[in-house]
């Protein structure tokens, strides 16, 4: 029998997909039970809620992994957390009690999330970072308000009147283009895997929320110069070292020029964990080995572009019809779940030869996938049988920051 993984993450199908590249058996514990992550899992549990884990308090989650560890059986090598524990180092220092912990520990995520304390480490090492504070700002025009912990930008606001509100802080405003260094590392050093460009997708009332993501081709040119490409990289690292950051990981950046900021470091696979994914050796077990202390050799990049983007509901949906999802389409919920109004529907994916033709290829399949909800039409030839037999399963609500 192959070795299992535990995964506990507000959305969990890229997890298991990697896992299940990797040749382990998922045993996935979420928010949504998406009708791909419920074929991916060698058994699922649903979390109640809908935002992340800590507001969801300890037990359900030591529950629901005590559940699928007996499920699991002996060979388990331990528990993958993906987003949603950012803001919950004491849950994860519970879990890390009971089961071994793939990836960054609390210790280091609680240094790296608390937005204080990473603005003074950067100061420390002479890395460019916006400024922080809880304290009332003079001019809020040139200050976002964000919530600490948070994740997929639907947190960020405009700056408000007064002090912080508990659990947020104010963070400068920079300009620049938004970028991600993904990078593996074991503790001392990291490994670079790709340098992937980011965009948003505004609402109404979420003006930054993350929209999507491409990884270049090996043949591009890259979006900045060596000399400064190395400045990062190195600001990286010392970060990784000064954190004692292991695992799989990402830094977000804002670039104007030969200028540069970090924003904040991910202490986990993130949204582009389907586009990193793509060289020989699967990457979560890159991201395993890394996290017992030992950096491993990459194998060459891909030659394609790779990129992923969220569709957001146009409407509320109290009962997602079934629908003949494209192959293109990833995180698909069940028939019968609840999703939201401006909620994240599904994730279209796409490759090409250039980041340019992968960005316009996601734009034609969202633009397909609207089609789809309208129930306007075909989806220009992109289609799959559905499967037979879904899982069963409650339907579950989704929130903005899937």
């Amino acid at each position: 029998m192959r070795d299992a993984v535990l995964i506990a993450a507000q959305s969990g199908r890229a997890l298991a997909q990697a896992a299940r590249r990797a040749g382990l058996r998922p045993y996935v514990l979420d928010l949504f039970g998406d009708e791909d992550t419920l074929e991916l899992a060698a058994a699922h549990r649903t979390l109640p809620g809908r935002f992340g884990m800590a507001r969801r308090g300890a037990e359900p989650v030591l529950a629901g992994l005590a559940a699928l560890t007996e499920m699991a059986g002996d060979r388990v090598l331990g528990v993958l957390l993906g987003s949603g524990f950012e803001d919950a180092p004491e849950l994860m220092a519970r879990i890390a009690a009971r089961h071994r912990l793939i990836g960054a520990g609390p210790g280091t995520v609680a240094a790296l999330k608390d937005p204080l304390l990473f603005a003074a480490l950067c100061q420390r090492l002479s890395i460019p970072h916006p400024r922080v504070t809880t304290e009332p700002v003079a001019n809020r025009r040139g200050w976002l308000l964000k919530r600490s912990g948070g994740s997929g930008g639907s947190h960020i606001r405009a700056a408000t009147a007064g002090c912080a509100p508990p659990d947020h802080y104010f963070q400068q405003r920079v300009a620049g283009r938004a970028f991600a260094l993904n990078f593996l590392a074991d503790g001392r050093g990291i490994a670079t895997l790709a340098l992937t460009e980011q965009w948003s997708r505004p609402s109404a009332v979420r003006r930054y929320r993350y929209a999507g993501a491409v990884a270049p081709g090996s043949g591009e040119p890259p979006p900045l110069a060596d000399e400064l490409l190395n400045e990062v990289i190195s600001a990286v690292a010392r970060l990784a070292e000064a954190t004692a950051l292991r695992g799989l990981a990402s830094a977000d950046l804002l670039l104007d020029g030969a200028r540069w900021w970090l924003l904040e470091i991910n202490p986990r696979p993130g949204a582009t964990l389907d586009l990193l994914d793509r060289r020989r050796t699967p990457l979560l077990a890159q991201h395993i080995e890394a996290s017992l202390g030992s950096l491993p050799s990459l194998d060459p990049s891909p030659v394609d572009a790779a990129g992923s983007e969220i569709c957001y509901a146009p409407q509320r949906y109290a009962s997602v019809p079934p629908l003949d999802w494209p192959d293109f389409t990833r995180d698909r919920p069940r028939a019968g779940s609840l999703v939201a109004r401006d909620a994240p529907f599904c994730t279209v994916t796409a490759g090409g030869p250039d980041s340019r033709a992968v960005q316009q290829s996601l734009r034609d399949r969202a633009g397909a996938i609207a089609a789809l909800l309208d129930g306007r039409e075909d989806t220009h030839g992109y289609r799959h049988h559905a499967a037979e037999h879904q899982r069963a399963g409650r339907a579950a609500g989704r929130p903005s920051g899937h």
